[in-house]
């Protein structure tokens, strides 16, 4: 896939809309596309923060481990960013991240992320809004658990 059809990629990302192609270009040239294959973990609950992946294509599973074993939270789709919570709250990973599917994602760097939350603020208030509904559905989901 060449730089332009990732940048190209890259605008078809709500989150990244407000960010010009010169930056997206930068942004597609300093990550690394990376693919798993169904049953391939990204990253693996207690892990070291060090990237947040942006799935392109393919489905992703975000488990925890619970007393009865593994707890399915979400299930990610194109153009979900995931990884994000372990760099902002600089921790270890809190969940696991599973391809279900053959899944392609662009792997940014802990560096390059907080970089453009930086120098992006809109960037900074989407993650924010996506983390807060995350957390809401999680309350929920907890909630539904002791009922």
């Amino acid at each position: 896939m060449t730089l332009d059809t990732e940048v190209l990629s890259l605008r078809q990302v709500p989150l990244f809309r407000e960010v010009e192609p010169s930056r997206l270009k930068l942004l597609a040239f300093t990550s690394e596309r990376v693919h798993f294959d169904a049953g391939q973990q990204l990253f693996a609950q207690g892990d070291q923060a060090d990237a947040a992946y942006l799935v392109l294509d393919g489905t992703a599973a975000v488990t925890i481990e619970g007393p009865l074993g593994p707890f399915r939270l979400a299930l990610l789709g194109a153009n979900a960013l995931v990884g994000e919570m372990g760099i902002l709250a600089d921790q270890p990973r809190s969940a696991t991240v599973t391809a279900e599917t053959t899944t392609m994602a662009l792997r940014i760097s802990r560096t390059v992320f907080l970089e453009l939350l930086a120098q992006f603020p809109a960037i900074s208030i989407a993650v924010m809004r996506e983390l807060a509904l995350r957390l809401e559905q999680t309350n929920q989901q907890l909630a539904q658990a002791r009922a």
